[in-house]
């Protein structure tokens, strides 16, 4: 395969991972204020830090109100990370591998992004709701026309690890900013509120009933483990990083266990550190500091990917 198709492959499924989790998070923040006691002011700032790039909003926007911090992570063009640019890029990066995806796969990013670039040229507060719930399930429709219609070669698996490495990077960053910066004061920790964020939490990954089907309580432990290192739960880091994996050697035909480049190697020892570890080990070497150096690892695959398969040798 073309390092150019597997590229735009990888590049086009992670843009519509992207897209659906920025969606995910400002549609559950929204939902949040609705829950939240009379007089606690609703946060939207921790919403811009799941995307890291805080600087730029506060450079652009300065406070990060409710109607600045949709406008950035949804309609703001030139953002790079919004919705509508995600879109924008998924649908180039299809539209330069036309001949190699399916006609479904097409028609299903174009669809998606028109109808975001419509809700873009409306902008109705009010409709909100309705259009994140699209985001999701448009971005759904697509991995299944993908696993429908596209032959289970080189290039899915490079989607698959697009789409499966952004997903895990994600996961980490919101577990992140709800344990480091969302409560407004330690005094709030183990309080109803802290309670209701957690389930926020939750919710945003599409795992609160999964999560309360295995654990009766919600704990701040008991959804760090099940979100980081849980093996069958498709949005926790663990299981994104061991499938994400597994297509590698799929692409390579290298025997698991093994590795034949910076980029399997990368991601087998960051599945080996996952596979041996327990929440206990996490929780004593600091959650924050734990997901912080995950989002660093995560990257630093991506980084290998990118030197191994993308990059135009000199």
């Amino acid at each position: 395969m073309l390092s150019r198709v597997a590229d735009s492959v990888y590049w086009l499924n992670r843009y519509i991972e992207r897209a659906e989790n920025v969606a995910r998070f400002v549609d559950v923040n929204l939902n949040l204020m609705l829950d939240l006691p009379t007089g606690i002011v609703q946060q939207w700032e921790p919403v811009v830090l799941t995307t890291g790039d805080l600087n730029i909003f506060q450079q652009r926007y300065g406070e990060a109100t409710t109607e600045n911090v949709i406008q950035f992570l949804t309609f703001d063009e030139n953002y790079p990370n919004s919705i509508i640019s995600c879109l924008r890029m998924a649908r180039e990066n299809a539209r330069s591998i036309r001949e190699i995806i399916s006609s479904e796969m097409w028609e299903e990013v174009n669809t998606f992004y028109l109808m975001v670039n419509e809700a873009a040229s409306q902008k109705d507060l009010d409709a909100l709701p309705d259009f994140f719930a699209q985001v999701k399930l448009s971005s759904h429709r697509f991995a299944g026309v993908m696993d429908a219609t596209m032959t289970h070669g080189e290039g899915w698996h490079f989607g698959q690890v697009g789409r499966l490495l952004e997903r895990a990077d994600k996961t980490a960053r919101i577990l992140d900013v709800k344990y480091f910066y969302l409560l407004p004061s330690v005094e709030w920790v183990g309080t109803p509120l802290d309670q209701i964020q957690w389930i926020s939490l939750l919710r945003s990954a599409s795992a609160y009933e999964m999560y309360r089907k295995r654990q009766h309580r919600i704990t701040p432990a008991g959804v760090a483990e099940f979100l980081i290192l849980n093996r069958q739960f498709p949005r926790s880091i663990h299981f994104c990083l061991w499938q994400a994996e597994r297509c590698l050697h799929e692409i390579t035909n290298t025997p698991k266990g093994t590795w034949c480049n910076g980029a399997e190697r990368a991601l087998g020892r960051l599945c080996a550190e996952l596979g041996y570890l327990t929440i206990d080990d996490v929780i004593n070497k600091g959650l924050h500091e734990f997901l912080n150096k995950m989002q660093s690892s995560i990257y630093q695959v991506g980084d290998e990917i990118r030197k191994t398969f993308f990059a135009i040798a000199n």
